[in-house]
C-alpha cells in the first residue's frame, strides 16, 4: 500500500481526535493537521509556499466579502422585497423557496462554473428566503451548497474542458465536444432530479410545511412594493452571463488577465449589491445604515467570518501540501493495479474521490487522476465517454461539500447563521444520495441522451 495513504490517514486522525474527543473548533483541528503533515513529511522548508498559495486563493476572499454583504443586505428593505416575491410565487409549495434555490443555483452554476462562488452570489438571496419560509438554517445552507455544486457538472465549466482533453488524448478523434456536452446535460438532468427529490424528502423530515394561505404575501402587492429587488439578481447574474457568452472576446482583449477578471467579479459584485440595496431602501433604512453603523455591522460579522475563513484557509494549506506530495498519482496507480470489476469500480471510485475531495481540489483530481479513472473503467467494460462525463460529478461536485474542506457548505453556513455540527450532519445525507446516484449512472442503469459507445 502506498505511503500516501498514511498521509491522508494522519490528516483525518488529527482532525477527528481534535474535533470529537478534544472538542476543539474545526479550524484549529485543520491547523494541527497541517503542522503534523509538515512534520511527518519533512516539508518545513516548503511550508511557506503552501501558506502563501492559500493566502492568494481568491475563493478565500469571496467567502469573507459575501458573508459580510449578506449581513448588510439583511438590514435593507430591498432584500425583504425580494423574499416577499419568492414567497408569493412559491409559498404554496412545500419547500418552494428551496426549489428556487435548486433551479436558480443550477442555472447560475452553469454560467460561473464555480461552486463556492455560486453559493456566495445566489445564497444571499435564496438562503434568507428559505429561512423565512420555515427552513432550519442548516438545511437552507445545504440546499444552496449542494445545488451550487452543479456548476462543476454543467458546461461550460473549466473542469469539464479539462476532463474532455484527457478523454481526447486517450481516444483521439473518437468523440466530439458537442457529443460530450450533450451527454453532460443528460447526466446533469438526473442529478438535478436527485436534488429536488432530496429536498422534498428533507422538507418532510424537518416538517417544512407550505405557508398558510393567510401568511403568503399577495403577488401584486409584492411586485408593487418590491419590484426594485428584482434588479439585485440581475446585477449578480449579468456579469457572469456576459463573461460566459463572450468568453472568447474577453480572452482576446485581456489575455492571461481574463481569469483574474472573472475572479475579481466575485469580489466586486457583493459591494455593488450592498450599495444598490441601500440606495433602493426607504429613507428610514438609509438613515439607519450610516457609515458608522455599516462599520459596526462589518465588525459584528467578523464573528461569523473568522472561523469559516480560517477553516477554509487551513484546509487549503493541507490541500496544497498533499498535491505537492503527488498523492493522487500514487493512489491512482494502486487502484489500477487491482483489476476490479465494473461494479466494484462504480462503488469504490465515487467513494474514494469523495474522500480525496475532503482535502484535494476537484480540478486537481481530474487533471492527475482522470486518465486513470477513464482507463480502468474502460478496461472493466465501462463506457469511457460516460466515465469522463462523471469526472466532474465525483471529483468536482463532491469536493465542494465533503468535510473538512467543503467550502460550499461553509459559505452557506455563514450566510444562514447555522451551527457547524447540524450543518455537517445534514450534509452527509446529501452526499449519500449523490454517491448512490453516481454509482447508478456509472453503471449505465439510467437512460442518457448523447451517450456514444
Amino acid at each position: 500500500m502506498p505511503i500516501e495513504f498514511l498521509y491522508v490517514a494522519a490528516v483525518f486522525a488529527v482532525a477527528l481526535v481534535g474535533f470529537t474527543l478534544l472538542k476543539r473548533p474545526m479550524y484549529e483541528c485543520m491547523l494541527a493537521a497541517f503542522i503534523v503533515l509538515v512534520a511527518i513529511t519533512g516539508s518545513w522548508m516548503q511550508s511557506w509556499s503552501f501558506i502563501w498559495s492559500a493566502m492568494t486563493d481568491s475563493s478565500l476572499y469571496v467567502i469573507i466579502v459575501f458573508i459580510i454583504s449578506a449581513s448588510l443586505l439583511a438590514k435593507t428593505t430591498v432584500i425583504d422585497g425580494f423574499i416577499a416575491i419568492i414567497l408569493s410565487l412559491f409559498g404554496r409549495v412545500r419547500g418552494g423557496a428551496g426549489l428556487v434555490a435548486v433551479i436558480g443555483s443550477t442555472y447560475m452554476g452553469s454560467l460561473s462554473g464555480s461552486g463556492p462562488g455560486n453559493v456566495a452570489s445566489t445564497g444571499v438571496f435564496t438562503i434568507p428566503a428559505m429561512k423565512h419560509s420555515g427552513f432550519p438554517p442548516h438545511l437552507a445552507a445545504n440546499v444552496e451548497a449542494h445545488s451550487s455544486t452543479m456548476g462543476n457538472m454543467i458546461p461550460p465549466s473549466g473542469m469539464i474542458a479539462t476532463a474532455f482533453a484527457i478523454l481526447d488524448k486517450l481516444y483521439p478523434k473518437t468523440y466530439t465536444i458537442s457529443q460530450y456536452w450533450l451527454l453532460l446535460w443528460g447526466v446533469a438532468f438526473w442529478f438535478i432530479v436527485q436534488r429536488i427529490l432530496t429536498l422534498y424528502f428533507l422538507c418532510h423530515y424537518y416538517k417544512v410545511e407550505p405557508m398558510k394561505k393567510e401568511e403568503i404575501p399577495n403577488l401584486k402587492d409584492s411586485l408593487r412594493h418590491g419590484w426594485k429587488a428584482i434588479l439585485l439578481p440581475v446585477i449578480v447574474f449579468l456579469p457572469f452571463i456576459l463573461t460566459s457568452t463572450y468568453n472568447a472576446w474577453f480572452k482576446k482583449r485581456l489575455g492571461v488577465g481574463s481569469s483574474s477578471f472573472s475572479n475579481s467579479l466575485l469580489l466586486f459584485i457583493p459591494a455593488l449589491i450592498v450599495v444598490v440595496a441601500i440606495l433602493m431602501s426607504d429613507s428610514k433604512t438609509r438613515q439607519k445604515l450610516s457609515l458608522p453603523e455599516i462599520f459596526k455591522d462589518i465588525s459584528d460579522s467578523m464573528m461569523k467570518v473568522v472561523p469559516t475563513a480560517s477553516l477554509v484557509f487551513f484546509a487549503y494549506c493541507v490541500s496544497n501540501l498533499l498535491v505537492t506530495l503527488g498523492i493522487e498519482a500514487a493512489i491512482g496507480k494502486f487502484i489500477a493495479s487491482l483489476n476490479m470489476s465494473l461494479l466494484a469500480l462504480a462503488l469504490i471510485l465515487p467513494l474514494f474521490t469523495a474522500v480525496l475531495g475532503m482535502l484535494i481540489p476537484g480540478s486537481t483530481q481530474v487533471k492527475i487522476f482522470g486518465g486513470i479513472i477513464i482507463t480502468v473503467i474502460a478496461a472493466a467494460g465501462g463506457n469511457p465517454m460516460l466515465a469522463c462525463a462523471m469526472l466532474p460529478c465525483i471529483c468536482g461536485a463532491m469536493h465542494g461539500v465533503t468535510p473538512p474542506y467543503c467550502a460550499c457548505v461553509y459559505i452557506g453556513m455563514g450566510i444562514a447563521g447555522a451551527d457547524l455540527v447540524s450543518t455537517l450532519k445534514n450534509c452527509m445525507v446529501w452526499i449519500g444520495f449523490h454517491y448512490l446516484l453516481s454509482v447508478i449512472v456509472m453503471m449505465g442503469w439510467l437512460p442518457l441522451v448523447g451517450i456514444v459507445s
